[in-house]
């Protein structure tokens, strides 16, 4: 994103249209950023609460103010031995290595701050990856463009991955078939050659069917399982079995399709597989993606420019996060507090001893996003929790903090930028001067570790020092390169094969303990994930349906309620937002239309629900409020809630059905296996959350 700036002022944004990979494209979350800075609601001085938690009231405090409050409040508990009942919680709300995931956590590691575990995105499909391939890179995303077979398995690209489309498209007028796997019909899905609608959570299902046609049509690479992979004759043992009606019947993809999709893809060279974040999020999701990420192995997929599988490309960046993160600093054992888990922690209901008594927040907004969002409210009215939450809006989650601190955007600050989605290191260059009293992360830092470690060198780094040791500039990938091209140009490519040519895994050479592909792995430990499996707890001796992935829906049963009154609720991003940014930009808001719900017109007429209705979703875990839209784009059986909305009218948002539990592997969230109930409500029934 490039900043016109005139007089000091920023005047618009616009793609750098140099840039290999993104060519000058701007989604329509971004397109307007200037709007964001210059927002009239713009949180531009630090805040002190007035009136009751949740009013949104506040009075304006200078900094010292603000700094020596949260110095006095947080020194009393490390003072009393309770440094633990302070929590930190963060995410990525800001972009950017310096200012972005790990900026506090040098910081709370020495106060002595419980440990906030991140898993919400991509933990699940990573240790999943990592288990069956290593911690390494994936396809170049450029070399799609010479795929012929291209599947975009949970990933919506034109939402969530724009820049990557123009690769594909450019594979797509060269003949490429295109193949789009979701529950949904989606903008990625009206452009595909084949959409295979399937029921959420039953991937699993689909890939072991997938490899049973793979065997039985002769189109396994047996030379390159035989050299690169391991545990392949076990593996076969379990595919071999599986039974395509049940996994049509579970799928709801019809039995042909899902053969026509094998064949199609194990014929096809070369072939590319692109999976999404939401893969990742249902009870099975973990052994969804240690399934799919066996396809290209098995296949011999990686043989060949533009064969293989995209997740993220992350690993390739030889980011320093030792430097970053100073786990080092962390004194004995520490107590770790999994963000999923908010809404438990601060209710008491984890039974934490120190209970949390402080809550810091940054780059995050978890009224909108953490599941058990009714919990997540309650334990923020707590009247002897002091909240501190540093943001650019009064966020949902704002509106509850006792402190609220002015922070700067992405065109107030200096950052450096590695990607999910390409292989550019990116330099982020302050375009205007800070507005306000605003302040970046970093400098949040250093004022903080003023109040408690006066002068300590490390937490008086400038910026650009920060910014120098984010990088090992004498990785391999960097060696060509250095931070003065880096500022100078704007972005560099790491230094891998040239864009569009990689082969990474041609040989073998997986960054497992074996060096193949692990089909097996030897990363399990208890066993319980030793192959691609339907249940957790595999013991060599599977017993039952062995593709009933199906998420079970005992516990929403009850006397005078069948499995046929509950619908499955899957919270896709929302078009328009990044998660729950810009959910409060005019433009954006306009674009997203109200906070809905997609329910099919069969499942809506059993339910007597009107187009535009006004709709109670409720389970056991919470309710909201929302407008139904009727639509054929969702399965019939399956509601679809776009994430990302403020709880800005106390009706709620889709995370107040969400539970807090757990996938199969990296304690992955669960959205996509959400059961609930839906009907329509009269309109003096709207507001249904207690803020009192």
């Amino acid at each position: 994103m490039s900043f016109n700036v005139a007089d000091g002022v920023l005047k618009s944004v616009r793609g750098n249209s140099e840039h290999p990979y993104t060519r000058g494209r701007l989604c329509s979350k971004v397109n307007d950023y200037q709007n964001r800075v210059y927002h009239q609601d713009r949180v531009l001085h630090p805040l002190k609460r007035l009136g009751a938690k949740g009013s949104g009231r506040f009075r304006r405090i200078t900094w010292d103010e603000a700094l020596d409050e949260i110095a006095c409040r947080w020194g009393d508990l490390i003072d009393d031995g309770r440094a633990e009942a302070i929590l930190p919680y963060s995410y990525l709300g800001t972009q950017g290595i310096v200012n972005g995931l790990t900026v506090a956590d040098p910081f709370f590691n020495k106060l002595g701050a419980s440990v906030s575990e991140r898993t919400f995105c991509d933990s699940g499909a990573s240790t999943a990856v990592t288990m069956t391939m290593g911690h390494g890179r994936g396809l170049d995303p450029e070399s799609f463009e010479h795929s012929k077979f291209i599947v975009l398995w949970a990933c919506n690209s034109l939402s969530t991955n724009s820049h990557h489309w123009p690769f594909i498209s450019a594979a797509k007028d060269n003949g490429a078939t295109i193949v789009v796997i979701d529950p949904a019909r989606t903008r990625t899905s009206a452009l595909a050659d084949i959409h295979l609608q399937i029921k959420p959570g039953t991937d699993l299902a689909l890939a072991m069917g997938v490899m049973r046609v793979l065997r039985d049509r002769d189109l396994i690479d047996m030379d390159y399982v035989g050299n690169y992979t391991h545990g392949y004759e076990r593996l076969e043992n379990k595919f071999a079995a599986i039974d395509l009606d049940r996994v049509a019947a579970v799928t709801s993809i019809p039995k042909r399709a899902i053969e026509e999709f094998a064949i199609a893809y194990g014929s096809n060279r070369p072939a590319a597989i692109r999976i999404g974040v939401a893969i990742e999020r249902h009870r099975h999701g973990g052994q969804a993606v240690r399934a799919i990420a066996s396809l290209p192995a098995l296949t011999g997929a990686w043989r060949e420019v533009g064969g293989g599988l995209l997740q993220i490309t992350l690993g390739a960046f030889p980011i320093n996060w030792s430097r970053l993160s100073r786990a080092d600093l962390i004194d004995g054992d520490r107590r770790v507090i999994n963000q999923w888990l908010l809404g438990r922690a601060l209710t008491g209901e984890l039974g934490l001893d120190p209970p949390i008594q402080s809550l810091f927040v940054y780059n995050a907004n978890p009224v909108a996003m953490v599941p058990e969002q009714q919990k997540v409210q309650q334990g923020l009215r707590r009247q002897d929790l002091f909240t501190v939450v540093s943001e650019h809006f009064i966020t949902d989650t704002a509106r509850y903090a006792d402190i609220v601190l002015p922070a700067t955007t992405q065109a107030e600050q200096e950052d450096i930028m590695f990607s999910w989605g390409h292989f550019y290191v990116t330099y982020n260059h302050r375009a205007i001067v800070p507005r306000g009293e605003a302040i970046s992360n970093s400098e949040l830092m250093r004022r903080l570790a003023a109040k408690f470690w006066p002068g300590d060198p490390y937490f008086t780094r400038s910026d650009e020092q920060q910014i120098l040791e984010a990088l090992d500039w004498d990785s391999p990938a960097l060696s060509h390169s250095s931070l003065a091209e880096l500022k100078a140009q704007g972005f560099i490519r790491l230094a891998l094969e040239p864009p569009g040519s990689a082969r990474p895994y041609a040989h073998g050479g997986f960054l497992t303990p074996t060096g193949k592909c692990e089909l097996e792995t030897t990363l399990a430990g208890n066993g319980d994930f030793v192959l691609p499996v339907f249940r957790q707890g595999y013991d060599g001796n599977q017993s039952g349906d062995p593709v009933d992935s199906v998420p079970d829906c005992s516990e929403l049963l009850n006397e005078t309620r069948s499995a046929e009154d509950l619908l499955q609720i899957i919270s896709p991003k929302e078009h328009n937002f990044l998660n729950s940014s810009f959910a409060n930009q005019r433009a954006q808001q306009k674009r997203a239309g109200k906070k809905q719900v997609l329910i099919h017109p069969n499942d809506a007429a059993k339910r007597d629900i009107q187009e535009g209705d006004r709709i109670k979703i409720s389970n056991p875990t919470g309710h909201f409020i929302a407008t139904a839209t009727i639509s054929e784009k969702t399965l019939e059986g399956v509601a679809i809630a776009p994430a990302g909305h403020w709880d800005v009218d106390d009706d709620g948002t889709v995370n107040a059905i969400n539970a807090a539990t757990f996938a199969d592997l990296g304690r992955a969230p669960t959205f996509s296996s959400t059961l609930v109930a839906i009907a329509p409500i009269a309109d003096e029934e709207v507001s249904l959350v207690d803020v009192a």
